[in-house]
């Protein structure tokens, strides 16, 4: 059952991007066509299973034995750009046409700050291994989730009379904040 709260918490109800506010600018660069939001959305799952994997045993097996807590910050941010790496030369290698769909929003992923909030979340909620592996699926599931409902709104928009002054920048922004008020409409059925 904790497990499932965990879940249902990271996914929904306190979701990085529409309540956090965490990954938006891969949120906003990469939603305007669905295929790229859901590859973009499950490349940022894999890495952030991995990074919740990985952090946790650092700083679990590491930084919290050694006495070495203040060494978190850096030692994410290395795990999550060699993850990221990682990804990038996987998806180059298997699938050309989607490294380039992606282009520079892939290793931006590095830079994505929803990871490295998850990875401090983890650490500060003081999960064991399986709730933080938990954790960071629910976070991927719910960043996806939030890149392609917005994609799917804005490939809709391109068939849409929006008024000239709303194209583009005006009507995503709109449209974010209405997505994230949605969302917090979820507020409360879950704490944490």
């Amino acid at each position: 059952m904790d497990l499932l709260l965990i879940f249902i918490s990271a996914a929904i109800v306190n979701n990085f991007v529409l309540s956090m506010f965490l990954g938006i600018c891969p949120f906003l660069g990469v939603s305007n066509k669905l295929e790229k939001a859901l590859s973009m959305g499950l490349a940022t799952t894999f890495v952030m299973v991995l990074a919740a994997m990985v952090t946790w045993l650092i700083n679990n097996l590491i930084l919290v034995p050694f006495g070495l807590p203040f060494l978190q910050y850096v030692s994410f941010i290395i795990v999550i750009a060699s993850l990221v790496q990682f990804v990038e030369m996987f998806i180059k290698k298997t699938s050309p046409a989607l490294y380039r769909s992606l282009g520079i929003f892939l290793p931006l992923i590095t830079t994505n700050c929803a990871i490295l909030g998850l990875a401090l979340l983890a650490a500060l909620r003081e999960y064991n291994f399986l709730q933080s592996v938990t954790f960071g699926l629910a976070a991927g599931v719910g960043f996806t989730l939030a890149l392609c409902i917005m994609a799917g709104i804005r490939e809709e928009l391109d068939l849409a009379p929006v008024p000239e002054h709303f194209k583009g920048a005006p009507i995503t922004l709109i449209i974010a904040g209405l997505l994230a008020l949605a969302f917090m409409g979820f507020a409360g059925l879950i704490s944490g």
